[in-house]
Protein backbone atom coordinates (compact mmCIF):
# COMPACT_ATOMS: atom_id res chain seq x y z
CA UNK A 1 0.00 0.00 0.00
CA UNK A 2 1.35 3.58 -1.21
CA UNK A 3 1.71 5.64 2.01
CA UNK A 4 -0.14 9.33 1.50
CA UNK A 5 1.00 12.14 2.78
CA UNK A 6 -0.85 14.49 5.02
CA UNK A 7 -0.36 17.67 2.83
CA UNK A 8 -1.75 15.68 -0.45
CA UNK A 9 -5.31 15.82 1.46
CA UNK A 10 -7.47 18.88 1.69
CA UNK A 11 -10.59 18.87 4.28
CA UNK A 12 -12.83 18.11 1.30
CA UNK A 13 -10.96 15.31 -0.04
CA UNK A 14 -10.97 13.48 3.78
CA UNK A 15 -14.88 14.41 3.89
CA UNK A 16 -15.19 11.90 0.80
CA UNK A 17 -13.54 9.28 3.40
CA UNK A 18 -16.24 9.64 5.74
CA UNK A 19 -19.32 7.59 5.70
CA UNK A 20 -22.36 7.48 7.68
CA UNK A 21 -22.88 3.86 8.93
CA UNK A 22 -25.11 3.07 11.94
CA UNK A 23 -26.24 6.89 12.36
CA UNK A 24 -22.65 7.42 13.11
CA UNK A 25 -20.17 9.02 11.34
CA UNK A 26 -17.01 7.16 10.70
CA UNK A 27 -13.89 6.12 8.61
CA UNK A 28 -12.82 3.13 7.37
CA UNK A 29 -9.57 1.43 8.90
CA UNK A 30 -8.23 0.74 5.64
CA UNK A 31 -8.38 4.73 5.10
CA UNK A 32 -7.50 5.52 8.22
CA UNK A 33 -4.00 3.61 7.28
CA UNK A 34 -3.07 5.54 4.35
CA UNK A 35 -3.44 9.16 5.82
CA UNK A 36 -1.33 7.76 8.98
CA UNK A 37 1.34 6.22 6.51
CA UNK A 38 0.93 3.01 7.94
CA UNK A 39 -0.35 -0.89 7.36
CA UNK A 40 -3.86 -1.29 7.97
CA UNK A 41 -2.88 -4.27 10.29
CA UNK A 42 -0.28 -2.10 12.08
CA UNK A 43 -2.98 0.07 12.62
CA UNK A 44 -5.42 -2.05 14.02
CA UNK A 45 -2.91 -4.63 16.16
CA UNK A 46 -2.00 -1.13 17.59
CA UNK A 47 -5.70 -0.67 18.51
CA UNK A 48 -5.90 -4.57 20.52
CA UNK A 49 -2.69 -3.26 22.64
CA UNK A 50 -5.16 -0.66 24.08
CA UNK A 51 -8.18 -2.06 23.60
CA UNK A 52 -10.26 -0.56 26.71
CA UNK A 53 -9.76 2.69 24.72
CA UNK A 54 -11.87 1.96 22.12
CA UNK A 55 -15.56 1.06 23.47
CA UNK A 56 -18.11 0.09 20.22
CA UNK A 57 -18.83 3.76 19.88
CA UNK A 58 -14.87 4.61 18.77
CA UNK A 59 -15.06 1.56 16.81
CA UNK A 60 -16.77 -0.85 15.97
CA UNK A 61 -16.65 -4.06 12.71
CA UNK A 62 -18.79 -3.69 9.64
CA UNK A 63 -21.09 -6.19 8.91
CA UNK A 64 -21.38 -8.08 5.59
CA UNK A 65 -23.90 -6.13 4.09
CA UNK A 66 -22.26 -2.79 5.49
CA UNK A 67 -18.93 -3.62 3.95
CA UNK A 68 -20.91 -4.49 0.60
CA UNK A 69 -22.28 -0.77 0.68
CA UNK A 70 -19.19 0.99 1.40
CA UNK A 71 -17.42 -1.42 -1.26
CA UNK A 72 -20.14 -0.41 -3.59
CA UNK A 73 -19.58 3.22 -2.75
CA UNK A 74 -15.78 3.31 -3.28
CA UNK A 75 -14.47 1.59 -6.35
CA UNK A 76 -11.14 1.07 -4.53
CA UNK A 77 -11.76 -0.38 -1.87
CA UNK A 78 -13.53 -3.97 -4.15
CA UNK A 79 -11.01 -5.84 -2.65
CA UNK A 80 -12.07 -6.09 0.60
CA UNK A 81 -15.48 -7.58 -0.89
CA UNK A 82 -13.43 -11.01 -0.84
CA UNK A 83 -11.53 -9.89 2.17
CA UNK A 84 -11.92 -12.68 4.96
CA UNK A 85 -12.39 -9.82 8.03
CA UNK A 86 -14.64 -7.18 7.51
CA UNK A 87 -12.90 -3.88 8.23
CA UNK A 88 -13.55 -1.55 10.97
CA UNK A 89 -14.87 1.78 11.26
CA UNK A 90 -13.76 4.42 13.59
CA UNK A 91 -15.52 7.40 14.52
CA UNK A 92 -14.68 11.00 15.20
CA UNK A 93 -13.57 10.07 18.77
CA UNK A 94 -12.31 6.71 17.49
CA UNK A 95 -9.74 9.13 15.08
CA UNK A 96 -9.10 11.16 18.32
CA UNK A 97 -7.85 8.54 20.87
CA UNK A 98 -5.72 6.56 17.66
CA UNK A 99 -3.43 10.07 18.10
CA UNK A 100 -2.90 9.16 21.74
CA UNK A 101 -2.21 5.29 21.02
CA UNK A 102 0.36 5.56 17.50
CA UNK A 103 2.41 8.25 19.65
CA UNK A 104 3.75 10.36 16.96
CA UNK A 105 3.36 13.85 16.44
CA UNK A 106 2.45 13.21 12.78
CA UNK A 107 -0.38 10.65 14.21
CA UNK A 108 -1.33 13.90 16.28
CA UNK A 109 -1.38 16.07 13.22
CA UNK A 110 -2.97 13.93 10.90
CA UNK A 111 -5.84 12.93 13.83
CA UNK A 112 -6.27 17.44 13.86
CA UNK A 113 -6.65 17.58 10.12
CA UNK A 114 -9.49 14.61 10.51
CA UNK A 115 -11.67 16.10 13.29
CA UNK A 116 -11.43 19.07 10.66
CA UNK A 117 -13.24 17.22 8.30
CA UNK A 118 -15.50 15.85 10.52
CA UNK A 119 -16.26 18.74 12.00
CA UNK A 120 -16.59 20.65 8.15
CA UNK A 121 -18.94 17.90 7.94
CA UNK A 122 -21.27 18.69 10.12
CA UNK A 123 -21.52 22.02 9.67
CA UNK A 124 -22.38 21.08 5.83
CA UNK A 125 -24.68 19.25 7.09
CA UNK A 126 -26.60 21.81 9.68
CA UNK A 127 -26.67 24.06 7.13
CA UNK A 128 -27.91 21.86 3.98
CA UNK A 129 -29.80 18.65 4.63
CA UNK A 130 -29.62 17.26 1.11
CA UNK A 131 -26.16 16.52 1.43
CA UNK A 132 -26.44 13.71 4.55
CA UNK A 133 -23.75 11.43 3.30
CA UNK A 134 -24.11 7.83 2.34
CA UNK A 135 -25.03 4.41 3.80
CA UNK A 136 -28.10 5.45 6.10
CA UNK A 137 -29.37 8.37 4.04
CA UNK A 138 -30.82 5.32 1.82
CA UNK A 139 -32.54 4.62 5.20
CA UNK A 140 -33.60 7.26 7.71
CA UNK A 141 -34.97 10.66 6.21
CA UNK A 142 -33.30 14.01 6.21
CA UNK A 143 -35.31 15.71 9.17
CA UNK A 144 -34.26 12.67 11.41
CA UNK A 145 -30.82 12.98 10.31
CA UNK A 146 -30.13 16.46 10.81
CA UNK A 147 -31.87 16.93 13.95
CA UNK A 148 -29.69 13.97 15.40
CA UNK A 149 -26.50 15.70 14.23
CA UNK A 150 -27.57 19.12 15.00
CA UNK A 151 -28.12 17.24 18.72
CA UNK A 152 -24.49 15.97 18.56
CA UNK A 153 -23.43 19.47 17.54
CA UNK A 154 -24.62 21.08 20.17
CA UNK A 155 -23.67 19.15 23.04
CA UNK A 156 -19.82 19.28 21.84
CA UNK A 157 -20.45 23.17 21.90
CA UNK A 158 -22.07 23.61 24.96
CA UNK A 159 -19.50 21.21 26.76
CA UNK A 160 -16.41 22.06 25.75
CA UNK A 161 -16.37 25.72 23.97
CA UNK A 162 -18.81 27.54 26.94
CA UNK A 163 -16.33 26.47 29.32
CA UNK A 164 -13.53 28.96 30.46
CA UNK A 165 -11.17 26.15 32.24
CA UNK A 166 -11.10 22.40 32.33
CA UNK A 167 -9.19 19.98 33.68
CA UNK A 168 -8.23 17.45 30.86
CA UNK A 169 -7.17 13.41 31.21
CA UNK A 170 -4.86 11.08 29.13
CA UNK A 171 -6.85 10.19 26.20
CA UNK A 172 -9.03 13.21 26.15
CA UNK A 173 -7.66 14.38 22.81
CA UNK A 174 -10.78 15.53 21.32
CA UNK A 175 -12.26 17.57 24.28
CA UNK A 176 -9.00 19.02 24.97
CA UNK A 177 -8.72 20.25 21.12
CA UNK A 178 -11.97 21.33 20.54
CA UNK A 179 -11.59 23.09 24.34
CA UNK A 180 -8.82 24.62 23.04
CA UNK A 181 -10.28 25.47 19.44
CA UNK A 182 -13.33 27.40 20.88
CA UNK A 183 -11.09 29.84 22.78
CA UNK A 184 -9.21 30.21 19.63
CA UNK A 185 -12.64 31.25 17.81
CA UNK A 186 -13.20 33.74 20.72
CA UNK A 187 -10.86 36.10 19.78
CA UNK A 188 -11.45 39.43 18.56
CA UNK A 189 -8.31 41.07 18.10
CA UNK A 190 -4.78 39.14 18.83
CA UNK A 191 -3.93 35.55 20.13
CA UNK A 192 -0.44 35.17 21.82
CA UNK A 193 0.73 31.93 22.78
CA UNK A 194 3.86 31.37 25.05
CA UNK A 195 4.66 27.86 24.57
CA UNK A 196 8.19 25.94 23.93
CA UNK A 197 7.17 23.01 21.87
CA UNK A 198 5.40 23.80 18.80
CA UNK A 199 4.75 22.24 15.47
CA UNK A 200 2.41 22.28 12.55
CA UNK A 201 -0.40 20.72 14.43
CA UNK A 202 -0.52 24.29 16.36
CA UNK A 203 0.12 26.03 13.53
CA UNK A 204 -3.34 24.21 12.56
CA UNK A 205 -5.16 25.49 15.26
CA UNK A 206 -4.35 29.14 15.28
CA UNK A 207 -5.46 28.91 11.62
CA UNK A 208 -8.87 28.79 12.63
CA UNK A 209 -8.91 32.16 14.24
CA UNK A 210 -11.29 34.96 12.76
CA UNK A 211 -9.75 36.82 10.08
CA UNK A 212 -9.46 39.82 11.88
CA UNK A 213 -7.23 38.65 14.74
CA UNK A 214 -3.57 38.44 14.94
CA UNK A 215 -1.61 35.69 15.73
CA UNK A 216 1.89 35.43 17.71
CA UNK A 217 3.55 33.05 18.96
CA UNK A 218 7.09 32.91 21.67
CA UNK A 219 8.74 29.63 21.50
CA UNK A 220 12.07 28.70 22.41
CA UNK A 221 13.71 27.83 19.55
CA UNK A 222 12.85 27.41 15.71
CA UNK A 223 14.42 23.51 13.56
CA UNK A 224 14.40 24.56 9.89
CA UNK A 225 11.53 22.18 9.53
CA UNK A 226 9.36 24.35 11.83
CA UNK A 227 10.82 27.05 9.86
CA UNK A 228 9.64 25.40 6.71
CA UNK A 229 6.18 24.81 8.21
CA UNK A 230 5.27 28.22 9.17
CA UNK A 231 6.39 29.63 5.43
CA UNK A 232 4.11 27.38 4.22
CA UNK A 233 1.35 27.69 6.48
CA UNK A 234 1.81 31.55 5.89
CA UNK A 235 1.84 31.33 2.52
CA UNK A 236 -1.82 29.92 2.32
CA UNK A 237 -3.03 31.61 5.71
CA UNK A 238 -2.94 34.79 7.63
CA UNK A 239 -0.02 34.79 8.55
CA UNK A 240 1.15 33.65 12.00
CA UNK A 241 4.08 35.70 13.79
CA UNK A 242 6.90 33.13 15.46
CA UNK A 243 9.92 34.44 17.15
CA UNK A 244 12.26 33.26 19.70
CA UNK A 245 11.83 33.45 23.51
CA UNK A 246 13.86 31.38 25.66
CA UNK A 247 12.72 32.58 28.98
CA UNK A 248 9.68 30.99 29.19
CA UNK A 249 9.01 27.66 31.74
CA UNK A 250 4.77 27.54 31.63
CA UNK A 251 2.71 28.49 28.85
CA UNK A 252 0.21 30.70 28.20
CA UNK A 253 -2.16 31.31 25.81
CA UNK A 254 -3.65 35.40 25.18
CA UNK A 255 -6.93 35.47 24.07
CA UNK A 256 -7.29 39.06 23.53
CA UNK A 257 -7.11 40.44 27.22
CA UNK A 258 -7.55 37.37 28.47
CA UNK A 259 -4.61 34.52 29.78
CA UNK A 260 -4.92 31.31 30.03
CA UNK A 261 -2.25 29.25 31.82
CA UNK A 262 -1.99 25.87 29.63
CA UNK A 263 -0.47 23.30 31.51
CA UNK A 264 0.65 21.54 28.27
CA UNK A 265 2.02 22.37 24.61
CA UNK A 266 -0.98 22.48 22.93
CA UNK A 267 0.80 19.69 20.15
CA UNK A 268 0.37 17.45 23.14
CA UNK A 269 -3.32 18.14 23.99
CA UNK A 270 -4.39 14.75 25.51
CA UNK A 271 -1.66 12.91 26.06
CA UNK A 272 -1.30 13.35 29.86
CA UNK A 273 -3.28 15.22 32.87
CA UNK A 274 -3.60 18.64 32.17
CA UNK A 275 -5.44 21.80 33.48
CA UNK A 276 -5.83 24.98 31.40
CA UNK A 277 -7.35 28.22 33.50
CA UNK A 278 -8.02 31.46 33.17
CA UNK A 279 -6.20 33.77 35.31
CA UNK A 280 -8.76 36.21 36.27
CA UNK A 281 -6.07 38.90 37.62
CA UNK A 282 -3.52 39.04 34.95
CA UNK A 283 -4.04 41.02 31.47
CA UNK A 284 -2.96 40.21 28.49
CA UNK A 285 -1.05 43.64 28.56
CA UNK A 286 1.10 43.41 31.47
CA UNK A 287 1.97 39.87 30.15
CA UNK A 288 3.84 41.51 26.87
CA UNK A 289 4.83 44.35 28.68
CA UNK A 290 7.27 42.11 30.88
CA UNK A 291 8.44 39.63 28.07
CA UNK A 292 9.24 42.32 25.17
Amino acid sequence: MANLILSDFSSYEVENLIFTIRNKQVMIDYHLAELYGVETKVLNQQVKRNIERFPERFRFQLTDDERNKVVTICDHLEKLKFSKTNPYAFTEQGVAMLSAVLRSETAVAVSVRIIDAFVEMRNAISRDGSIIKRLDSLEQSRVDADRKFDKIFSVIESRNLNKKEGIFFNGQVFDAYVFVIGLIKSAEHRLVLIDNYIDESVLLMLAKRNDNVSAKVYTQGISKQLKLDIAKHNAEYKPIEVVIFKNAHDRFLLVDDKVYHVGASLKDLGKKLFALALMNDVTAEWLISKIE
